[in-house]
């Protein structure tokens, strides 16, 4: 019986990457069978880069310099990760919109983790915007990179309560200390086969996913 090798897994920053870490640490514990290539960070003072360094992971940073046209960016951007050869792409905290040009250069090889519960709140700002609205829940969602900005194929979400009294900061981080156990989750999935993407869709397990699973992370206090 042949074993499957280790997935090359590139990882995408733009500030803290504490999603990075929990999945480089993954990793390198076996629960996801997949090793970091590389970790790219579109700023220079990213915290997320020494945070790699000390994994023992490399480390790149690829610059917009100002007045330059998005298209050279991810021109070199792309060249970065090319030269890994990664089999599959996590954006984790990464703050660039990627054309559809670049996005289809990886088909089904890119995910995402947005901090809500798609197809909720797209965009920045989604913890304040969930408090301004007055929901009750709120969490995070893994899918499939597309084009569409926070539109694609959604395979996990979390669900946190919205709690009395929470601030922007309280509720980030209960909605983080989601993402860093169902992010790593599906990326598992993904390295075992079990995750794929086939007719513009995630299937998990042979079967196309309909709507994403969701993990509950606590009732909401009244």
């Amino acid at each position: 019986m042949s074993v499957r090798p280790p997935l090359r897994l590139a990882i995408l920053i733009s500030g803290r990457g504490t999603n990075m870490i929990a999945i480089a640490r993954a990793c390198q514990q076996g629960a996801i069978a997949a090793r970091v290539t590389l970790v790219i960070s579109d700023r220079a003072t990213a915290g997320g880069l020494a945070s790699a360094r000390e994994l023992g992971l490399e480390t790149a940073t690829v610059l917009r310099a100002p007045g330059t046209e998005p298209a050279a960016f991810e021109q070199h951007l792309a060249a970065a990760l090319d030269a890994q050869r990664p089999d599959v792409i996590a954006l984790a905290g990464f703050m660039r919109i990627l054309s559809a040009p670049f996005v289809e250069r990886y088909p089904g090889r890119m995910l995402n983790i947005h901090p809500s519960i798609l197809p909720a709140y797209r965009g920045l700002h989604t913890h304040r915007r969930v408090l301004a609205a007055g929901d009750a829940w709120h969490g995070a969602s893994v899918h499939f990179v597309t084009p569409e900005l926070d539109g694609g194929p959604v395979v996990l979400q979390s669900r946190v309560p919205v709690l009395p009294g929470d601030t922007e900061s309280t509720l980030s981080a209960r909605v983080q200390a989601s993402e860093y156990i169902i992010y790593p989750r599906v990326l598992g999935w993904f390295a075992q086969g079990r995750l794929t993407w086939q007719d513009d869709g995630a299937w998990l397990d042979g079967k196309r996913l309909v709507k994403p699973l969701v993990e509950d992370f606590g009732a909401p206090i009244n």
